[in-house]
C-alpha cells in the first residue's frame, strides 16, 4: 500500500496538485477546531508557538482534525524538536519548525521528524496507528512518506541559507513567515507583511522551492491575500488566523443586525 493511498495529503501537496488553503488555530479548544475542520479548508494548523495548545489538547485536536477527514498539521514552539515527534505520533501529517535559519537547524528537525535512515524519530506512534489503520510495520515503512516536515523560513539568515536548507534531504517543503520576515528584513522598524519587498522575497522562496523539488507554504493575513500567494505559486496558504475570522464574522452579524433594525 503506498502512502497516497493511506492518506492523500503528503503525496498531493509534494506534488503541487493545486493550491491549498489551511486553517489556522491558536485557541486550544478541540471542539473549534473541529467546527472548523467542517469548512472547505484543506488542512488544519494548530499553532504551539503564539496560541495555548499544550501536547493533550493538541492531540485531541488532532483526533477531532482527523475525525472531520482532514489533515492536522502542528507549528511546534522555537526549538522544541522533542514535540514534533510526540505530535506524529498522535497523529498529525506534518511539522511546521518556526526559526529555520541554517541547514543544521534543517538537519535537527529531520532527526526528530523521520525515522531511519532519513533521521533518528523514536517509536511509539500509538495514535498514530490508530488514525491511520496501519499495522506496526507497515507504519515504520511508511511514515516518512505520510508525514512532512516544513522548515519555517522567516529572518535573513534562513534567506541567506534557503538553498541549503532546501537541500536537506528529509525536508519536505517550507513555510514563508512574513511578519517576521518583514521586521527581520526591516531591521526591527515595521511589521508589513504585504510590503513590495516580501513580495520579492517570498517569489525568490517559491522559485528556491521549485528549483529544489520542494513545496512552498506561507502565512497571508486573509483571504484576498491568500488567493495572491497562491497566485504566486505557494502550495499551501494560511486564509487568516480563527481569532480573525472569528471577530469578523460577529461583527457583521452585528452590523446587520444594527442596519436593518434601524431601517438602513
Amino acid at each position: 500500500m503506498s502512502a497516497a493511498e493511506i492518506d492523500g495529503f503528503a503525496d498531493r501537496i509534494r506534488k503541487h496538485q493545486g493550491g491549498m488553503i489551511s486553517a489556522w488555530v491558536g485557541i486550544p479548544d478541540a471542539m473549534l477546531v473541529n467546527h472548523l475542520a467542517q469548512e472547505a479548508f484543506d488542512a488544519v494548523v494548530l499553532d504551539m508557538q503564539h496560541g495555548m495548545w499544550d501536547m493533550q489538547s493538541a492531540a485531541n485536536a488532532v483526533a477531532q482534525t482527523r475525525l472531520a477527514g482532514k489533515p492536522a498539521i502542528a507549528r511546534i514552539p522555537v526549538g522544541d524538536f522533542a514535540s514534533a515527534s510526540r505530535l506524529l505520533d498522535a497523529g498529525a501529517s506534518g511539522i511546521i519548525a518556526p526559526m529555520i535559519n541554517s541547514a543544521e537547524d534543517a538537519r535537527a528537525l529531520v532527526r526528530t521528524t523521520k525515522y531511519p535512515p532519513l533521521g533518528e524519530r523514536s517509536w511509539g506512534p500509538s495514535l498514530a496507528l490508530n488514525h491511520t489503520g496501519l499495522s506496526a510495520d507497515a507504519y515504520l515503512k511508511n511514515a516518512n512518506e505520510l508525514t512532512v516536515a516544513i522548515a519555517m523560513v522567516e529572518t535573513r539568515a534562513a534567506l541567506d541559507a534557503i538553498d541549503g536548507i532546501l537541500g536537506v534531504t528529509g525536508i519536505d517543503g517550507i513555510f514563508v513567515g512574513p511578519a517576521d520576515l518583514s521586521i527581520a528584513l526591516s531591521n526591527g522598524d515595521q511589521v508589513a507583511p504585504n510590503a513590495a519587498e516580501i513580495d520579492s522575497a517570498m517569489q525568490h522562496a517559491v522559485s528556491r522551492c521549485r528549483a529544489h523539488g520542494k513545496f512552498a507554504c506561507a502565512y497571508a493575513g486573509d483571504g484576498e491575500r491568500a488567493g495572491e500567494l497562491l497566485k504566486f505559486g505557494f502550495d499551501l496558504v494560511i486564509a487568516g488566523a480563527e481569532t480573525v475570522q472569528l471577530r469578523a464574522g460577529a461583527r457583521r452579524a452585528i452590523n446587520a443586525a444594527r442596519r436593518i433594525a434601524s431601517g438602513g
